[in-house]
């Protein structure tokens, strides 16, 4: 059975009950399963106040009770991993399999904050004389707006929300219209883990009006948002102008550089795999393929040998390794890239068009050798789509990997130390896998910089954003 739909604030499960109400589809099969209710002004005003209140009460309790519920939360992530993972697919359209991993991955997101946060200290600095008493503190910033997206809707979730619980923080959270069962899922594990009304609240609605509405308020003091860059300029832009702070993971174009010394068929057998996890829709998905000459021919054949053996269908069928573009819309303009790719002389190793009468399919596609003015090789596509280009020289690759405003996930493979360095040290990204894929784990840092964002999510640095810091000295 699909998620009972509903708002969540203070405390409470809030049905339709006369709201604006917005179909959920099944990108499977175009039919509707749910309907989600849209908050009125006066509920995003009513999650505020309860947010606010709450604020004055949970940024006094122990460290140790945060953690305790936090650990609540992982517990029962774990046991309805299943039942929240099948839900997720038909909202969302991914494998169950994947789905049913972003849950037990985030339970382990939940547990590590839950330890984490034990652990936010203040220090003391050395006086400079005597009977002086100096001190750093480290605060809970206060309420919080989020803004999730529908790509990843628990795990998106669940980072923020155990980031801003677990430094004292109350939080506002507005999740993804197109997928929303992850999150209300999740409200419910928290309910049930005992956290206290009014310290997380989620809301539905028209996303600009939302947005506008929290950022706007003088009750939230934090702002973070997982999305698109244009969006996210607007919301930073917003927030900026409030003095707001705001943590910022924006979207991607990940480059992946593939060597002539590099074990290069694993190398594409690990690339396939991830480079198609939940239809490419992943900002940290591999995109743009710098393959050096003396490896291409033969990264190329067993890359396109792999997509071609991608079983695509609907993610409850355990036997898909790929489900469908989340939204029918999103398959124009993916059409339109590799159409503008196959116009500039760039050709189609693989898929290429959509799949089925029914749904929103679009086949696992490869191209090759795109000129560097594409749209492909400019604009994130967000979906299934490699695109796979020559270059001689690591300088060479270097600069054309770092010539786009994009700056959040890179790749490289490669046998040589000289070269895993020169690459490490001259990609700019926020981060960078070599020779594996090592990244979104609970304890490393998650973002990036340039147009890619701001802050980080995951790691120590996780709290950051959601701490003040309060200088304090003492004559006695």
């Amino acid at each position: 059975m699909y998620e009972d739909l509903s708002l969540y604030i203070d405390g409470q499960f809030i049905k339709g009950e006369g709201r604006r109400e917005q179909d959920v589809f099944d990108p499977a099969t175009d039919t509707v399963i749910g309907k989600l209710p849209h908050a009125t002004t006066e509920d995003l005003d009513r999650a505020l106040t309860s947010a606010a209140r709450a604020f004055e009460a949970w940024k006094k309790t122990s460290p140790t009770d945060r953690s305790k519920i936090l650990r609540k939360v992982a517990e029962l992530a774990r046991e309805r991993a299943q039942s929240i993972g099948a839900n997720m697919t038909l909202d969302q359209g991914k494998p169950i399999a994947e789905a049913v991993g972003e849950v037990m991955m985030c339970a382990e997101h939940a547990e590590w904050h839950a330890e984490e946060c034990r652990r936010i200290y203040g220090r003391v600095i050395p006086p400079r004389m005597d009977g002086v008493r100096q001190l750093v503190l480290r605060e809970p910033i206060g309420v919080c707006a989020a803004f999730t997206p529908w790509n990843f809707p628990f795990n998106q979730a669940i980072r923020k929300v155990v980031a801003a619980l677990g430094s004292g923080c109350t939080i506002v959270l507005k999740g993804p219209e197109d997928a929303p069962s992850g999150v209300v899922a999740l409200a419910r594990l928290f309910h049930d883990a005992g956290l206290p009304a009014g310290c997380l609240n989620i809301v539905w609605g028209v996303p600009h009006e939302v947005s506008t509405h929290l950022i706007n308020s003088p009750i939230v003091r934090k702002v973070s948002f997982t999305g698109s860059v244009g969006v996210g300029k607007q919301l930073a832009a917003m927030a900026g102008g409030l003095m707001k702070r705001c943590t910022m993971e924006l979207g991607g174009h990940a480059p992946v550089i593939v060597c002539d010394d590099a074990d290069v068929e694993r190398a594409a057998d690990i690339l396939v795999g991830f480079k198609f996890r939940n239809a490419g829709q992943v900002c940290i998905s591999p995109t743009r393929f710098y393959v050096q000459e003396g490896a291409y021919e033969r990264f190329v054949a067993r890359f396109v040998e792999k997509t071609k053996a991608i079983k695509v269908g609907p993610g409850s069928d355990p036997t898909n390794r790929m489900g469908p573009l989340a939204q029918k819309r999103r398959i124009a303009v993916f059409s339109g890239i590799i159409e503008d790719a196959h116009q500039r002389g760039a050709s189609i190793l693989a898929g290429g068009s959509t799949m089925g009468e029914a749904g929103s399919f679009y086949s696992p596609t490869v191209l090759a050798d795109l000129p560097d003015d594409s749209r492909m090789m400019n604009e994130e596509p967000f979906g299934p789509v490699a695109g796979m280009v020559r270059f001689k020289t690591v300088e060479e690759m270097l600069k054309r990997a770092n010539s786009l405003p994009f700056g959040l996930a890179s790749y490289a493979f490669t046998g040589s130390t000289k070269n895993a360095t020169a690459i490490a040290n001259g990609l700019e990204a926020g981060m960078v896998s070599i020779n594996h894929i090592g990244l979104a784990l609970a304890e490393t840092p998650f973002g990036g910089i340039k147009d890619s964002g701001y802050g980080s999510e995951g790691g120590t640095e996780t709290f950051d954003g959601y701490l003040t810091t309060k200088f304090v000295t003492q004559l006695n």
